[in-house]
């Protein structure tokens, strides 16, 4: 059976939220929270009812199941990194419901060409247009429920027809996130953007990136301690990692948030810190994925360019999505300690500086 097919996803076609859209996401999202826990959490959804009516099917058509397609639209109310979270999310329940995944483009025409992840893969707005095709809407579940995921299973494959997109909710978790890090990676690495990617680090030193999260309106310490660190668990991590790798002379700093350099008074200790603070999003990214080593925050600004990079990464253990089991991926707690060995083994394996300590020594 013939699907929308192309090698590269055609030019996407951007949305202008408009006031009435916006308003609409925020009542869904507010009737969504209402309902969550509840029975209508799930009753209020016709497939939900397609299920109850006819059953699962253990076994389905495999001919119908090649044109059964799964998708979530970014949040374009939000950041980057949220809407990647979403994007995420489409990917990976794709691939556990033994669907094919349906490309949603991101917010604006940069951000979809600088990160390429539809390079190769369907659009889902064409799906919405092609008059073979209906769109089932999923309900919203905790991705941490088996019993929840379960039941969307079962309503996927209680369809028996051909030409499916399945939509999911809007903002539907994941809390994961890195089971599809190696992915993620590929495709990043892959895109065509990256033949125009420039970047201010040295080719001669071990550069180390630091992003600091700010700009949040926070109104309580309970939601400081959950979302922001302070700049003495950065420097301090910094701190320990620069006297792990006792060679300071091969290390350049980059430091990336916003504000002023009088914001932060605790890196006036170290020599050379380049305050990346007017870089622009996609350039910041960039240069915290190529990093030798990323220092990152409780913030998907910084937790996805960790899940893509190849090199170390330090990440705040308290945050709440989970990180690969992997060795270069060493968590820290809230004080900034972690462990030194970790990081020693680490650096040793590093291509980088072995690079720079053999020519040194030419």
């Amino acid at each position: 059976m013939n699907t929308p097919s192309t090698s590269f996803a055609p030019v996407p076609m951007y949305e202008k939220e408009l006031k009435r859209e916006k308003l609409k996401r925020k009542i869904n999202s507010f009737i969504l929270g209402k309902i969550a826990g509840t029975p209508l959490q799930f009753r209020l959804y016709r497939s939900y009812w397609h299920y109850k009516l006819n059953g699962n099917k253990k076994e389905i058509n495999t001919e119908f199941k090649s044109t059964h397609f799964l998708t979530q639209k970014p949040n374009y109310g939000a950041g980057i990194g949220h809407q990647l979270a979403n994007w995420n999310s489409g990917l990976y329940f794709s691939n556990l419901f033994k669907v094919r995944f349906a490309h949603f483009p991101f917010s604006t025409a940069k951000w979809e060409n600088f990160l390429g992840f539809g390079e190769g893969e369907l659009l889902a707005p064409l799906f919405f247009k092609d008059k073979r095709f209906k769109v089932v809407r999923l309900p919203r579940f905790n991705s941490l429920k088996t019993d929840e995921i379960n039941l969307i299973r079962d309503i996927i494959n209680s369809y028996e027809r051909p030409f499916l997109l399945f939509l999911l909710e809007i903002d539907q978790g994941y809390v994961s996130q890195c089971d599809t890090h190696q992915l993620l990676s590929d495709k990043f690495f892959k895109a065509k953007a990256r033949k125009n990617d420039k970047l201010i680090f040295s080719p001669d030193k071990f550069n180390i990136a630091i992003h600091i999260r700010r700009r949040m309106n926070i109104g309580t310490d309970a939601i400081w301690k959950e979302r922001l660190m302070g700049n003495d668990y950065y420097s301090t991590i910094l701190t320990k990692v620069l006297a792990t790798l006792n060679q300071n002379q091969l290390v350049g700093l980059y430091l990336f948030s916003q504000g002023n350099i009088n914001d932060f008074p605790e890196f006036n200790e170290f020599e050379h810190v380049h305050y990346c603070l007017d870089m622009g999003p996609e350039d910041s990214v960039l240069h915290m994925i190529n990093a030798d080593l990323l220092i990152s925050s409780k913030s998907s600004f910084s937790y996805k360019p960790a899940l893509i990079s190849k090199n170390i990464q330090i990440c705040p253990s308290s945050f709440w999505h989970y990180y690969p089991s992997l060795s270069n991926y060493i968590l820290a707690d809230d004080e900034g300690n972690f462990n030194s060995e970790q990081l020693f083994e680490q650096l040793n394996y590093s291509e980088k500086l072995k690079f720079l300590n053999n020519s040194q020594t030419q």
